[in-house]
């Protein structure tokens, strides 16, 4: 039998057509899914020692070589519906960030991949949204005043969305013991509007954190209320400022028993370049009024971090399966400072580094499924430590839920044909600056066709 083998290039335009027809999905580990794919996002996320389809290069990739024999596709969506509002501590007026244009809600995030393995060995290659965030507070809100409640009609909203090209291969060293790879191009693209006011401007100033041949101008007006950065397309995927760069990791599984395997896998930071592109830098008076810059700007410090997961899956008979990760996240070295720099069209500059200081994060997941006839049923939880800092979080920023739960099911049509659909449900969390309390929760969709053959 003759195979078509789907191309690389095949999957990776599939993934951003799709992307491009639909909204874009944010993460809730920080800038992370909680999982990939849904068999993985039905048991809590945890994904590094059992089969969770063509998806597990994203976490495992010695996993694919738990598929049978053969080819696999595997086309997907991720869809994730945010709760978000931030609250002025000192008036109590509240933002909502689901009531507005460009980047409102439903997310839509696009998935696909194509996996081969003749045994030892396998090898796949996909596309796969790894996460983002979004907020759309507007222009009357609050957070669009400026100092001395200056109201300034500018937009505060967000969006990053990081996409992944994976290619991944795995070979199986002996009867237990399977090791492997996958190396990423990446993708991510931001916009930002978000409005500083003077106070804030200020502090960074004293800091010695603003510098360059604007900060005299800034410095002269008369009457400064804050600086607002807009660097924002109205696309579904296009981005005001975007990057490409790459990342990998590498992986093993081991056979301790008939059923049982202890999996392993570590994912290097990425090496992402500066994100750049056209912004509008606007100071903000109270008596000459607004005074917007056109330029470029150029971001750094944003890089998706390493991280480090073990798990362990045991198949307890045919029917039930258990799973359980532990997983290490290295924000603390992936987010240390934002540092923005804008140049005007007339040459003047502005660098201002903002202080974001991210903790290392600590995963723990698991699982549990049951299978009879074409049916399994998955549900399962994940529980993480908070990564931001009350001190130095941003309103547009607002990554901050830590505990989910998840439930999902797979049909199988026939030997060749299956779907996968996962829900999962990030837990209300709130969290406090030293000016604005921040809620945040979400419920986020995954589902996937497989076909073999």
């Amino acid at each position: 039998m003759k195979y078509k083998f789907v191309t690389f290039h095949t999957v990776a335009m599939v993934a951003i057509v799709l992307s491009a027809t639909l909204q874009v999905a944010y993460a809730t580990d920080v800038f992370r899914l909680e999982g990939f794919g849904p068999i993985s996002r039905g048991m809590g996320g945890a994904a590094t020692a059992f089969d969770v389809g063509a998806a597990g290069m994203m976490t495992n990739p010695t996993t694919l070589s738990l598929m049978n024999a053969g080819s696999e596709i595997h086309l997907g969506l991720d869809v994730v519906m945010t709760d978000i509002s931030a609250e002025n501590k000192a008036t109590g007026e509240k933002a909502s960030s689901d009531s507005h244009a460009h980047n409102r809600g439903p997310y839509v995030a696009p998935e696909a991949a194509f996996v081969y393995r003749a045994a030892p060995l396998t090898v796949g290659f996909g596309a796969f949204a790894q996460g983002g965030l979004g907020t759309e507070y507007g222009r009357d809100t609050f957070l669009s005043r400026a100092s001395g409640n200056l109201n300034t009609g500018l937009e505060n909203s967000s969006r990053l969305l990081v996409l992944n090209i994976p290619f991944a291969i795995s070979y199986d060293v002996s009867e237990n013991l399977t090791i492997g790879a996958a190396l990423d191009a990446m993708w991510e693209g931001l916009n930002l509007g978000l409005l500083l006011p003077a106070e804030e401007v200020g502090a960074l100033i004293q800091g010695g954190r603003v510098t360059g041949s604007l900060l005299p101008v800034l410095g002269g007006l008369p009457d400064l209320r804050g600086a607002h950065f807009s660097m924002t397309k109205d696309h579904p995927l296009a981005s005001g400022i975007d990057a490409w760069g790459f990342g990998a990791r590498t992986g093993m599984i081991y056979k301790l028993s008939k059923g049982t395997i202890l999996g392993a896998a570590y994912t290097m930071e990425s090496q992402m370049a500066d994100m750049e592109g056209n912004a509008t830098m606007t100071a903000i008076d109270g008596s000459a009024g607004q005074i917007p810059l056109k330029g470029e700007i150029k971001l750094r410090g944003l890089q998706m971090p390493a991280h480090l997961d073990i798990g362990v899956s045991h198949q307890i008979n045919e029917h039930w399966l258990v799973v359980a990760d532990i997983s290490r996240v290295f924000w603390e070295n992936a987010v240390k400072d934002l540092n923005v720099t804008f140049v005007a069209d007339d040459g003047k500059n502005i660098e201002i580094r903002l202080p974001q200081n991210y903790k290392d994060q600590m995963i723990y997941s698991f699982g549990v499924a049951y299978r009879t006839g074409p049916w399994a049923l998955r549900t399962g939880g994940r529980i993480a430590s908070q990564a931001m800092r009350s001190d130095t979080v941003i309103a547009v920023i607002p990554a901050i839920p830590t505990k989910h739960a998840s439930a999902g099911f797979s049909y199988d049509f026939s030997a060749a044909s299956t779907v996968d659909f996962a829900y999962s449900h990030a837990f209300e969390e709130s969290f406090d600056s030293p000016t604005t309390r921040l809620v945040h929760s979400q419920d986020n969709f995954s589902i996937a066709y497989t076909y073999r053959f």
